[in-house]
């Protein structure tokens, strides 16, 4: 029984939440395992929009467990907000259907704070571009071991001490801002005040999966953000604050790596990135504009305009290799309709040589150019196409050298935001 494991292959935004929710379907259980509510996914079921930050996209099918592994970091009001927007919709989330890792550690107000200050004081050309929720310095408190986590939320006597141990360092970080001190009592009343709406989702996640495993249930495993984002393999330091790569699969939910079966890379048929940081193949021009345009390219969380450009074969056949991806769910493809000619970048150019990936060296990346092959593009629509039969040959050609360029198949074909509106190529979910 194979498990699936979802990323993005590029700057994230690649379309994952419909993807997710078409697996869903197939799987049992659905586990975010990296990132905190600085990412989200758009899910159009029976034309309603569902919009998930950090709820698991399997919440929205009813029978599915979602679980939010230990490798997320969680805001606790965040999350009850976005669990009350979705009981409006009419989706119930209890614990029969969530579950919380109890090792997850959690954002503060004072993780915001700082995030917005530090953004704020950052000088024109070295901002990150960060969505100011926390996520980055929640990330420091769990590697420098003075995190509050879920589980802390059971135990109030001992909270205090935790919360003084964390302001020491935080309070230190505010006055160097000019910013006044944060009192325990703050944060403790923040926290006691939402611990009885956490604590019922509170899971040994780790052990959960493993029963779900050895009881032969399908697990998928839902990533955020892309892999050009990761913290280690992603354009550093233009990154989020957490791995994003396949392997955090494993790390972020406490399953072996030996679990993680398929690995399925989504990927837009053009390329996008949100804030700052490098993009060989952007078209700040009217390409770059018909793109967001037409894919409706502004962050599902932030509504931040996405930046647009040519597809980058180069950087996706990077994401092939660093997360050992199986097959790419292809998407957007309607999007390029009607382009009389399609760009490809294939590699780069720098200091007069030619390289087949983007370096680590942020000096070399902001130098590189772009080496494009040029495409014939088709005048027939693909949207809501669901078969290879209904696809232009121009289209297929296209999809076909991406195949070629990257190094993988495409196994899903996405036309439209519909999740009906899907060509299967080959099951990640195979027997």
């Amino acid at each position: 029984m194979a498990n699936v494991v979802v990323v993005g292959s590029q700057w994230g935004d690649e379309g994952k939440g419909k993807i997710v929710d078409w697996l869903s379907e197939r799987a049992d259980l659905v586990v975010r395992f990296q990132g905190g509510h600085n990412a989200g996914h758009t899910l159009v079921i029976d034309g309603v929009s569902y919009k998930l930050s950090l709820l698991p996209s399997g919440v929205v099918r009813p029978g599915k467990m979602g679980v939010i592994g230990n490798g997320v970091v969680i805001d606790p009001h965040a999350l009850v907000a976005e669990i009350g927007r979705l009981a409006e919709q009419g989706v119930t989330i209890s614990p029969d259907n969530l579950r919380i890792a109890d090792n997850a550690t959690l954002i503060l107000s004072l993780h915001r704070d700082l995030d917005g200050l530090r953004e704020d004081a950052a000088k024109s050309g070295t901002k990150i571009g960060t969505t100011r929720r926390g996520i980055g310095p929640a990330y420091e408190d769990k590697v420098g071991r003075r995190a509050v986590r879920v589980m802390d939320l059971a135990n109030l006597e001992s909270l205090p001490a935790k919360i003084e141990r964390l302001l020491a360092h935080h309070n230190a970080l505010l006055r160097g801002f000019g910013e006044p001190e944060v009192s325990v009592e703050t944060i403790l009343e923040e926290l006691t005040s939402v611990a009885d709406k956490i604590l019922p989702f509170r899971e040994s996640v780790w052990k959960l999966l493993d029963e779900a495993k050895r009881s032969g249930k399908r697990i998928l495993f839902e990533g955020a953000q892309g892999t050009l984002l990761d913290i280690d393999h992603g354009t550093y330091p233009f990154v989020t604050s957490s791995n994003v790569v396949a392997g955090q699969a494993a790390a972020g939910s406490g399953v072996g790596p030996g679990s993680l079966n398929f690995i399925l890379g989504i990927t837009k048929a053009y390329t996008t990135r949100v804030g700052e940081g490098p993009f060989p193949t952007e078209q700040q021009n009217e390409v770059g504009q018909l793109l967001g345009e037409r894919g409706h390219e502004f962050g599902t969380v932030t509504g931040r305009k996405r930046r647009c450009g040519w597809f980058d074969a180069a950087l996706v056949r990077q994401a092939v290799k660093v997360n050992g991806i199986t097959g790419i769910a292809l998407t957007k493809l309607d999007v390029l309709d009607g382009m009389e000619e399609l760009k490809i970048c294939t590699g780069y150019k720098i200091d007069g040589r030619e390289i087949d990936y983007l370096p680590a060296s942020q000096g070399e990346q902001a130098r590189v150019e772009p080496i494009y092959e040029t495409l014939e593009g088709w005048n027939e629509p693909t949207v809501g196409a669901r078969s290879w039969a209904d696809l232009p040959a121009q289209a297929v050609k296209y999809v076909r050298h991406i195949e070629e360029l990257i190094g993988a198949p495409v196994t899903m074909l996405s036309t439209s935001p519909e999740r009906e509106d899907t060509i299967l190529v080959d099951d990640p979910f195979h027997d």
